[in-house]
C-alpha cells in the first residue's frame, strides 16, 4: 500500500469517527498529526510532553476512541511500555522489534521475500486449522542494541 498523505489520512479517521457517531475533535486531530509527524508509535509520555496543551487523562480517552474506530494501534513490548501508531490500513504493512528491558518499538519493513515466507508460513497454519487469515502483523520480543 502507498503511504498516505497526512490530509489523506485526516480525511479518512474523521469518516472512520463519524461512522462510530464521534467526532474529530482537535485533541483527537492533534494526536493524529503528532503520529503522523512521527511516523512510528509513541508513549502517552511522549505525546504529553510533545502536546502538553492535552492532559494525559484526555489523551487516553481519545486514544480509545481513536482504536476504537480501527484508526490508531496500541503496541506494547510489555504492559509498563505501550506505545500508540497509526493503524495499518491507513499507513503501509510493517512488523515491529519490541525491547523488554527499555520499551523501545522499532518499526521495520519486511522485504518482499520476507513477507512471501510469512505469508505462505501463515496460510499453511491457517488451513491446518480450517481458519480464514485476512491480516498478520509480527512483533518481535528481545533486547534492543543498547540494552544487550
Amino acid at each position: 500500500m502507498a503511504v498516505r498523505s497526512a490530509n489523506d489520512i485526516h480525511e479518512l479517521i474523521e469518516r472512520l469517527l463519524r461512522q462510530g457517531d464521534l467526532r474529530y475533535t482537535t485533541g483527537r486531530r492533534a494526536i493524529v498529526d503528532l503520529l503522523c509527524r512521527v511516523g512510528q508509535p509513541v508513549s502517552i509520555s511522549d505525546i504529553e510532553s510533545q502536546l502538553p496543551s492535552i492532559p494525559r487523562s484526555s489523551a487516553y480517552r481519545h486514544l480509545v476512541d481513536l482504536q476504537s474506530v480501527g484508526a490508531v494501534r496500541r503496541v506494547a513490548a510489555n504492559d509498563d511500555f505501550a506505545r500508540f501508531e497509526l493503524a495499518e490500513d491507513l499507513t503501509e504493512h510493517h512488523h515491529h522489534l519490541l525491547c523488554t528491558s527499555c520499551g523501545d518499538v522499532i518499526d521495520v519493513a519486511p522485504t518482499p521475500a520476507f513477507e512471501k515466507a510469512v505469508t505462505t508460513m501463515i496460510e499453511q497454519f491457517a488451513e491446518r486449522e480450517g481458519f480464514r487469515p485476512f491480516s498478520h502483523s509480527l512483533d518481535i520480543v528481545g533486547h534492543c542494541r543498547e540494552c544487550g
